[in-house]
């Protein structure tokens, strides 16, 4: 089974609806650059573009776990479901609400766990292959 696709292809679902967002506040509001000191659309641009910045170096190493072999199908859908509700707590929290504090800190923990963990079995089969 192929674990890495269904992750990858959910989060660009959730990758595309921030985008959305994104363009809808700006043509509601007529931002063309920038966040023309829209509070509202700065917190829609930063929860883009974090999604931006953590998800594929995270979506990189579970690939890289599943093509090496590296880990059980169980781990890699762990890792894979980590990644997935973090980002969508953090989007949500940063897109679609201006107080959902909770859902900001959960998903940038899950996040960094899916990137921790992830990131130091990589590390641990790149030493042991080494080794050998």
């Amino acid at each position: 089974m192929i674990v890495t696709p269904l992750y990858a292809g959910l989060l660009a679902l959730w990758f595309v609806v921030l985008s959305l967002r994104v363009v809808a506040r700006r043509r509601g509001q007529s931002i063309n650059l920038g966040d023309g000191g829209d509070a509202e659309m700065l917190r829609r641009i930063r929860a883009h573009g974090n999604f931006a910045e953590f998800v594929p170096l995270a979506l990189l190493l579970i690939l890289i776990l599943e093509v090496a072999s590296t880990v059980p199908q169980w781990a890699l859908h762990a890792l894979g479901l980590m990644l997935l509700i973090g980002r969508l707590l953090h989007g949500y929290a940063f897109s679609f609400t201006p107080h959902f504090m909770l859902g900001r800190v959960l998903g940038t923990l899950l996040t960094l766990a899916t990137l921790v963990i992830a990131g130091g079995l990589c590390a641990w089969r790149g030493i042991a292959a080494l080794l050998v």
